[in-house]
């Protein structure tokens, strides 16, 4: 969500917003103060036309960084204590994502997230969501949240889901160590890893990784904006890489950490010392690690081609 957007919501519905936010940014500490920021923007959606017009301004913002296919999430249960209607609000971001499409030229699917530390059966009414919108753009589910709630918990769902052709995106290894990792790949199934970053703590657990291919989706201004990393200069990603894992770079949220996509190539140039060549491979990984289909990988992949002999 835009800063901006948030603030003139909040403004519409006299909803209180945490300093920094009120000026039209983010600004937040830690991870928990971004919790905090990111709870408050929750409070300001209300009506299916507001989250609409989230989606299409996300595909603006995206397609602006010249991204031409994304995979979202959405946090369905982060909204049940004002949205009573569920599918109508998953309809609504949906349609806004096909606005987005026909003005922008990007296209966007969307993994629903079931949200740690809440009540279950909110996890499980999202999945069930999600199920129901597999036809419209729904394409799987993730889990997100705070870290400390681990996967395992959420084994029947994320099975439940994947009976239903849903991919599994969990979120592990972002803020816990590498049984937070372990538990996303033997309870969720995980197909791709968001974050990651803690695997190279544990040998075994990388030569896993590696062995199966399972993608991990790396964020490195996030994980210095929630201190999940000291400094982008001590970022894992290099030495992932090295240890042969499957990297991903990925924008985490891109309007409140400022991590635009193209600004995550920059540091990987600038900070990592990446050349063309691995900066291409990087988001070729991206390309393949996708659930995209056949002809839009090839459309990508086609133009990052073109970059790279340019």
């Amino acid at each position: 969500m835009r800063a901006t957007t948030v603030v003139e919501l909040a403004e519409r519905d006299g909803v209180g917003l945490p300093d920094g936010l009120r000026d039209g940014r983010y600004a937040f500490r830690d991870f928990r103060h971004f919790i905090d920021e990111w709870v408050a923007g929750l409070r300001c959606l209300r009506e299916p036309e507001d989250f609409r017009r989230v989606a299409v301004e996300f595909c603006q913002d995206e397609a602006a960084e010249g991204v031409r296919y994304a995979e979202a999430f959405f946090s369905l249960p982060d909204h049940a204590g004002k949205v009573r209607d569920w599918d109508g609000t998953l309809a609504a971001v949906l349609d806004g994502l096909g606005e987005g499409k026909r003005r922008f030229g990007i296209a966007v699917s969307l993994l629903v997230d079931v949200v740690r530390g809440i009540e279950m059966d909110l996890s499980r009414r999202a999945m069930e969501a999600a199920v129901r919108h597999a036809d419209a753009g729904v394409i799987g589910i993730t889990l997100g949240g705070e870290e400390r709630f681990p996967p395992e918990p959420y084994a029947e769902i994320f099975e439940a889901a994947r009976r239903a052709g849903l991919r599994s995106v969990p979120h592990a290894g972002e803020t816990f160590g590498p049984a937070s990792i372990r538990g996303a790949l033997d309870a969720l199934g995980a197909e791709r890893i968001g974050h990651g970053i803690r695997a190279l703590e544990d040998p075994a657990l990388v030569e896993r990784l590696v062995e199966r291919g399972v993608a991990l989706d790396v964020c490195p201004t996030s994980n210095l904006r929630t201190r999940s990393v000291q400094s982008l200069a001590e970022h894992p990603l290099p030495a992932m890489l090295a240890a042969g894992l499957t990297c991903t770079l990925a924008s985490d949220d891109p309007a409140m950490f400022g991590s635009w996509l193209t600004g995550e190539f920059e540091v990987c140039r600038s900070v990592f010392g990446f050349d063309d060549e691995a900066i291409a491979e990087l988001a070729r990984s991206g390309v393949r690690a996708s659930f995209a289909d056949a002809a839009t990988k090839r459309e990508v992949e086609h133009g990052i081609g073109a970059w790279l002999a340019a």
